[in-house]
């Protein structure tokens, strides 16, 4: 049995979404201006982002630690929170909701390999998060997901394919438990 032979491995034209020289600037710049500045410079980091081409809403809080691979991939509506240690793996898009947040060490993996394939190829799937869901500490949200308005995901739960809106979810794979209700 063949499996995949990796020097027959080849990124698909233009998956990047931008240049070899722009993806290595976002780097320098993510490793020099972003990651370390203060905790309280909300704005310096919505700022970086923007001007690497990120879609961020107003009020957005992203944590210094969080890691965006392709700004330039990102949506973030406005007021949504992205935590410590959560990674945008956005080889494909992401876009998340208004009033979201995405809690601490959650990965948002927008891409995967084909490993039926002898090169291993590489593809990516757009993740999308509604307004107003909550992804609590270390949610996994794999690549073609797409989370309904409203929904909570559970600690450490893993997310492979689409759950429905206004529905607490938890487990491995996330399934819905019970619906969201309003604040009394």
């Amino acid at each position: 049995m063949s499996f995949q032979e990796l020097k027959t491995y080849k990124n698909p034209k233009n998956f990047r979404g931008r240049s070899v020289f722009m993806v290595q600037l976002w780097w320098l710049v993510y490793f020099f201006l972003f990651r370390p500045s203060p905790q309280i410079m909300y704005a310096w980091r919505r700022f970086l982002l923007r001007i690497f081409g990120a879609k961020i809403g107003t009020k957005v809080i992203i944590r210094p630690s969080a890691q965006i691979t392709y700004p330039w991939k990102v949506k973030i509506g406005d007021y949504s929170w992205i935590g410590d240690e959560v990674v945008l793996y956005s080889l494909g898009n992401i876009e998340i909701g208004r009033n979201s947040v995405v809690s601490q060490r959650s990965y948002l993996a927008a891409a995967t390999h084909d490993y039926s394939s002898k090169s291993f190829d590489i593809f990516s799937k757009n993740i999308s998060i509604g307004s107003k869901c909550w992804l609590a500490t270390d949610v996994y949200v794999g690549p073609g997901v797409s989370i309904g308005d409203g929904t909570v995901v559970g600690a450490r739960s893993s997310v492979f394919k689409d759950l429905p809106s206004q529905k607490i979810c938890v487990g491995n794979p996330a399934k819905p438990i019970k619906d969201r209700t309003s604040e009394k």
